[in-house]
C-alpha cells in the first residue's frame, strides 16, 4: 500500500469564498476581489434564473442536491400546475450562501421556500425570524468512509480520536469544517466533547495534514480514488461513489455520527404564500421522502428514526456559542 497519498487538490476554493478571504489575506484588496466573485459567482447566476422566471412562479432556495430535488419539483410541479423556480446552492459554501442571501432579502423576500439539506441554519434563520414557519423530513448521516482496497476494515479508524494518529497523517478527507454539514457535526461534537477537548482534536486533526477540499462530494471522491483512505463525508455521498462501483464502506453509526434531517421553510412575508404552502405540505408527504430514500439522498423516512446513541445536540446552546465555535474554526483550519 502506498502510504504517501498524492498532493491534495488545489485550496482555490476558500481562496473564492468572502470569508476565507478575509481570513487568508485580511487587506482591503482581497475584500474588493472577494466581492466580485460573489457577485460573479453567486448573483450572476440567480440574475439568469431569475430572468427567465415569470412573476407567479414559485421560487426555491434549495441546497439539497439538484440531482435529488428537481424531480421532486417536476413532479409537483406536474400534479399542481405551480411552476417552480429552484436556486441551487454551491458545494464549496454549502448552505452558507443560501443562508446569507434568505438574511440580505430578509425585508424584500423574493424566496418562497428554503429546501435546507440539514438542520443548523434552518434554525439560525428561524432565530432571526426569516420564517413563519419550518419542518424536518427524513434524514440522513455523517460517517466514516474507508476504502477497502487500501485498508481492511478490521484496521480502519472506529472513533474519530483516531484519525489523529499518525498512521492517519495525509489519508484523511473532509470538507472545510466552516460550511454545511461538516460544520454542523464539529459544532456538535464540541458541545458533546467540551471546548477543551474539542479544540484538542481540531488542533491535531488540522496538524496530521488532512485532504481538506470543497465539500462531502469531493472528500467522498478522494476515498473513492484512494486517494486518501478515510473520509469524513455524508451517508448520500458514500452512496453516490458506491452506485459508481467504488470500494467505499460506510462505517456503522456511532455516539460520535450525526443524524442530518432535510428542513423545509416558509419564508416570512412569501411573495406566493399559498404555493408555498402547498409545496410545504407536498415534500413533507411520505411518499415524497420515501423517493429521496430509494435515490439514497435519505437514509430513512422519519429523522426521529434515526438510531439512538447518536449525537442529539441541544440546539438552543449550540445557536448560542456558534459565533465562538465558528471563531475556533476559522483559526484551526484556515490558514
Amino acid at each position: 500500500m502506498d502510504s504517501n497519498p498524492p498532493n491534495r487538490k488545489s485550496e482555490s476554493g476558500r481562496r473564492d469564498d468572502w470569508f476565507a478571504l478575509c481570513e487568508f489575506h485580511q487587506v482591503w484588496g482581497w475584500i474588493i476581489i472577494a466581492a466580485i466573485a460573489i457577485l460573479a459567482g453567486l448573483g450572476l447566476p440567480i440574475v439568469a434564473k431569475f430572468k427567465n422566471a415569470t412573476p407567479n412562479d414559485l421560487v426555491v432556495y434549495a441546497s439539497q442536491d439538484e440531482v435529488y430535488a428537481e424531480p421532486i419539483l417536476n413532479e409537483f410541479q406536474r400534479q399542481t400546475g405551480i411552476k417552480v423556480r429552484a436556486i441551487y446552492d454551491s458545494e464549496s459554501v454549502k448552505t452558507v450562501g443560501l443562508v446569507n442571501r434568505l438574511l440580505a432579502e430578509q425585508d424584500h423576500p423574493r424566496c418562497d421556500l428554503f429546501w435546507n439539506n440539514e438542520e443548523l441554519r434552518t434554525r439560525q434563520l428561524a432565530a432571526k425570524g426569516v420564517f413563519e414557519k419550518w419542518a424536518a423530513m427524513g434524514y440522513r448521516s455523517r460517517r466514516i468512509a474507508v476504502n477497502t482496497q487500501k485498508l481492511s476494515l478490521a484496521s480502519a479508524p472506529h472513533s474519530l480520536a483516531e484519525l489523529t494518529n499518525e498512521i492517519w497523517r495525509g489519508k484523511v478527507a473532509l470538507a472545510y469544517p466552516l460550511f454545511g454539514t461538516t460544520a454542523t457535526h464539529f459544532l456538535a461534537l464540541r458541545q458533546s466533547w467540551g471546548d477543551p477537548r474539542w479544540q484538542d482534536w481540531c488542533r491535531a486533526l488540522a496538524a496530521n495534514k488532512p485532504f481538506l477540499v470543497d465539500g462531502n462530494s469531493p472528500a467522498a471522491q478522494l476515498v473513492a480514488k484512494g486517494e486518501a483512505w478515510v473520509g469524513l463525508t455524508d451517508s448520500d455521498d458514500i452512496a453516490a461513489e458506491q452506485r459508481e462501483g467504488a470500494s467505499l464502506v460506510a462505517l456503522p453509526m456511532t455516539a460520535e455520527c450525526l443524524p442530518i434531517p432535510n428542513t423545509i421553510a416558509v419564508v416570512r412575508g412569501a411573495p406566493h404564500r399559498q404555493a408555498a404552502e402547498k409545496l410545504f405540505g407536498y415534500l413533507q408527504r411520505s411518499n415524497v421522502v420515501e423517493k429521496l430514500v430509494a435515490a439514497q439522498a435519505l437514509e430513512g423516512v422519519s429523522w426521529q428514526d434515526a438510531p439512538q446513541g447518536t449525537l442529539r445536540p441541544d440546539w438552543t446552546k449550540l445557536l448560542a456559542e456558534l459565533e465562538p465555535g465558528t471563531e475556533s474554526l476559522k483559526k484551526i483550519f484556515l490558514r
